[in-house]
C-alpha cells in the first residue's frame, strides 16, 4: 500500500469509530499526566520566582529613586504572571483531558462529532476540536 492510501485508510477508520478504545485512552492518559506533571513544576517555579525577592532588591538599602530599573522589575513581574496565568489555563485544560478520558467523551471533536485524529490529540493532548473544525470556525 502507498503511503497515501496508507494515510486514507487511516482516516478513513478513525472516521467509521465513535470512541477510542480502552488502551488507546491510557496512552492518551499517559501523555496528558507526562504533560501534567511538567507544566504543574514549570507553575510552581514561576510562582516562586514571582513571590521571591529579586536578586537585584535593593529594598534593604538607600532608597534611591531608579526609575529604569524599578519599571524593568515591574515588567518582568507582569511577565512571569503572564506566563503562570497560561501555564495555570494549560493545566485546567489537561485536567479537563482526564476528565473526559474518564466519562467517555476524550477524543471527540465539540464540533462535527467525529474523532479527533491521534496524531492531533498526541500533539496537542488537551484539544476539544479536529482540524477540520477550526478551518470552519476561521472567518
Amino acid at each position: 500500500m502507498s503511503p497515501l492510501n496508507d494515510k486514507m485508510a487511516n482516516v478513513m477508520s478513525v472516521n467509521s469509530k465513535t470512541r477510542y478504545s480502552p488502551e488507546e485512552l491510557e496512552e492518551f492518559r499517559q501523555i496528558i499526566l507526562e504533560k501534567l506533571k511538567k507544566a504543574q513544576a514549570e507553575y510552581m517555579e514561576l510562582r516562586r520566582r514571582l513571590v521571591a525577592p529579586s536578586e537585584n532588591d535593593v529594598s534593604d538599602t538607600v532608597h534611591e529613586f531608579h526609575p529604569i530599573e524599578d519599571s524593568s522589575q515591574l515588567m518582568e513581574r507582569e511577565w512571569l504572571a503572564q506566563l503562570a496565568d497560561r501555564q495555570f489555563v494549560f493545566i485546567r485544560q489537561l485536567e479537563a483531558a482526564l476528565r473526559r478520558i474518564e466519562n467517555g467523551t476524550y477524543g471527540i471533536c465539540r464540533i462535527t462529532g467525529k474523532l479527533i485524529p491521534k496524531e492531533r490529540l498526541r500533539v496537542v493532548p488537551h484539544t476539544t476540536v479536529s482540524i477540520e473544525a477550526k478551518r470552519q470556525q476561521r472567518p
